[in-house]
């Protein structure tokens, strides 16, 4: 409608159109997060457990031939002496029957938000396996679906007034996703009712946090109120699977997803992109998110690998390559379950698809790197960590360069991200002297001026 600004209101007209427009909008997730607030603060506080931790992700259907709760504890030891810090637990909940995608279905369609799916094991079995991890020392994520719920979820029968409706009075489901429907979180209840499912299985099974699906098409206030609560009970480790709404890490969410640079490291294993465009990438990062937020970094995760294919066929000869840049880049590393034994095949989504673990091919390759990332303060998380720091100053661009420094300690990472033999010269003299390289454990004298000659896909990682 064009305006007339010849034409004058009263108060009482003006406000009975106002209100009118309001009422013709369509229905939207509330979000009472209406202050402008600066971006770059953060009000939470991480758990001091995470500040130098990576991360694990472990798809129960997959890993194992029973693909239970108990048949996965037996890899606990080995995952210890891998390294691993977190390990997210992909959904546990009772798979929803009606409108099933496959024969087993997707474990993010939720039957039952207090529930365990009978496949996996019961409730029991879950809290011995959370307890063992934690004597282990390891902490435990629970992957959560809070946007949408299975069309049988138990929640449809006795609260059907929690979903949202099309115009007809029937159940939508979010996107093109018809396994599952919309939650409706302008219902108090609704909202009040899932606080007391994420509150139920931190007090009956002691998780330590969530990583959260979708967490962006949930209102920012629903997590705000959700982080408070579950805060209270104990400190929790909060992972949202979002990358476009800063907002939630200013008070919810302890880190977020790159899924920006995943897809820069595709394209530039395709020749697409090259390393220089990384800084790019990180410019924007630095001006979009607040300092001490943290950051997942990663080659693949389940939905990857699923869908858009192995890191084998995604990045090919810098595969490797990418899996060292996750872990000295700012920000913490993911492990896929599988990486560690050479993971290549396309895990099937909604059928069973067994992880075959007769070579644990990386697994010394990514013990090499959580140690780095633990002992090593300059790789630390957030503002624990330190800054990343140009090397070479861009004039090779396929060379992807840098040096982090903290409380003495230094990592100085060096990237050939190209299918061809590169080189750089070495031009930072504040950190001149002599390294030791994190893989063959040869000393290395770096001199400004040293030029340094990269293979194809190779790369440096030094310490001191």
């Amino acid at each position: 409608m064009k305006k007339n600004r010849n034409i004058l209101l009263s108060p009482i007209v003006l406000g009975l159109i106002l209100a009118l427009l309001v009422s013709c909008q369509p229905s939207q997730k509330k979000d009472n997060n209406n202050k402008k607030k600066d971006k770059k603060t953060m009000s939470i506080q991480h758990t001091d457990w995470s500040k130098n931790a990576n991360i694990y992700e472990v798809n129960i259907r997959q890993y194992t031939e029973e693909g239970t709760f108990n048949a996965f504890r037996k890899h606990l030891p080995r995952l210890k002496k891998m390294g691993v810090d977190i390990l997210w637990i992909m959904p546990i909940h009772p798979v929803s029957e009606l409108n099933r995608k496959g024969s087993l279905g997707s474990s993010y369609a939720a039957a039952d938000y207090k529930a365990v799916n009978p496949e996996f094991g019961n409730m029991d079995d879950f809290k011995t396996l959370v307890n063992e991890a934690h004597q282990m020392g390891m902490k435990v994520l629970l992957d959560w679906v809070a946007n949408h719920s299975g069309w049988d979820n138990v929640w449809t029968k006795k609260h059907a007034d929690f979903y949202e409706r099309d115009e007809n009075g029937k159940f939508i489901s979010p996107s093109d996703w018809t396994d599952v429907i919309s939650l409706d979180y302008n219902n108090p209840q609704m909202r009040d009712s899932m606080i007391s499912a994420l509150k139920f299985w931190i007090t009956e099974t002691d998780i330590d946090g969530y990583r959260c699906d979708m967490a962006g098409m949930v209102p920012t206030d629903f997590w705000d109120d959700a982080r408070t609560e579950m805060d209270k009970i104990k400190a929790v480790f909060m992972l949202a699977e979002d990358e476009d709404n800063a907002d939630l890490l200013r008070h919810a969410f302890d880190m977020n997803y790159t899924w920006r640079l995943m897809h820069l490291t595709n394209d530039i294993a395709k020749g697409k992109k090259i390393a220089n465009d990384i800084w790019d990438y990180l410019k924007w990062n630095n001006e979009q998110f607040p300092p001490d937020a943290y950051r997942i970094a990663f080659t693949t995760n389940h939905d990857e690998n699923s869908w858009n294919g192995t890191t084998k066929e995604r990045l090919g000869d810098a595969a490797e390559s990418f899996a060292v840049l996750s872990y000295t880049i700012k920000g913490m590393p993911l492990i896929y379950s599988g990486q560690e034994a050479g993971l290549d095949k396309r895990l099937a989504f909604f059928e069973k698809d067994t992880i075959d673990w007769s070579n644990l091919v990386n697994a010394d390759f990514y013990t090499t790197l959580n140690k780095l990332k633990k002992n090593n303060k300059a790789l630390w998380n957030g503002t624990s960590g330190g800054e990343m720091m140009r090397i070479g100053g861009g004039k090779n661009p396929y060379v992807f360069a840098f040096y982090r420094v903290k409380q003495g300690n230094i990592v100085v990472s060096i990237f050939n991200l190209s299918d061809s033999k590169q080189t750089i010269t070495f031009d930072q003299n504040s950190i001149e002297g002599k390294y030791s390289d994190v893989f063959s454990g040869q000393e290395i004298t770096l001199k400004n001026g040293l030029k340094i000659n990269l293979k194809p896909w190779e790369y440096l990682v030094l310490t001191k």
